[in-house]
């Protein structure tokens, strides 16, 4: 089926072109959501003429979404979870978890701007883009842990404090090896 672009559409095509796209992805989510509408002959000469109020509001759109994410540069997250002694967590961060955070946070976000490949199943930071605009995206941080005084050293970046006696328990590991070889 073909459709005309109404707005820009990632991996798909820009705002005015004319594309070839399977029935269903066109009537399920194409033309519902307003990114596209049917190629007819009609459309395409309506579309010319509104052609430059489409560009004023894309435009519009984008300056909102630039000034939300200049707001949302250095937001941080923070999800204490329990987790193994390996550092899996007992459970997962989905998208919309991390939408609702974000949404406490003062800004109006759907899980579906959240872009992340697979849900967060680990203790640590990780960087989280957050689609704000089909032009701009933003990203935050999400810092998992524990207890909230793991998260503030994870975020400075320091070495938590029971790491230390495992460095300890390597160096006298080695040591024995040593001293083994050396008889």
């Amino acid at each position: 089926m073909e459709v005309i672009l109404l707005q820009r559409v990632e991996k798909l095509g820009q705002m005015g072109e004319i594309v070839t796209v399977k029935p269903g992805y066109a009537r399920n989510h194409l033309i519902p959501k307003g990114f596209a509408d049917r190629a007819t002959k009609d459309r395409i000469a309506h579309f010319e003429t509104m052609k430059k109020q489409f560009e004023a509001d894309n435009i519009k759109k984008l300056d909102e979404a630039q000034g939300i994410a200049k707001k949302m540069e250095g937001l941080v997250i923070e999800f204490i979870r329990p987790a193994g002694d390996t550092g899996n967590l007992y459970g997962s961060i989905r998208r919309k978890d991390i939408a609702q955070a974000v949404s406490e946070a003062g800004f109006s976000i759907t899980k579906n701007q959240v872009q992340i490949s697979e849900p967060v199943k680990h203790i640590g930071v990780h960087a989280v883009a957050i689609q704000l605009h089909p032009e701009l995206s933003s990203s935050i941080i999400v810092n998992v842990a524990m207890t909230s005084e793991e998260a503030q050293l994870q975020l400075k970046g320091d070495k938590k404090e029971e790491d230390a006696p495992q460095d300890a328990d390597v160096a006298d590991t080695v040591d024995v090896a040593e001293e083994t070889a050396a008889e």
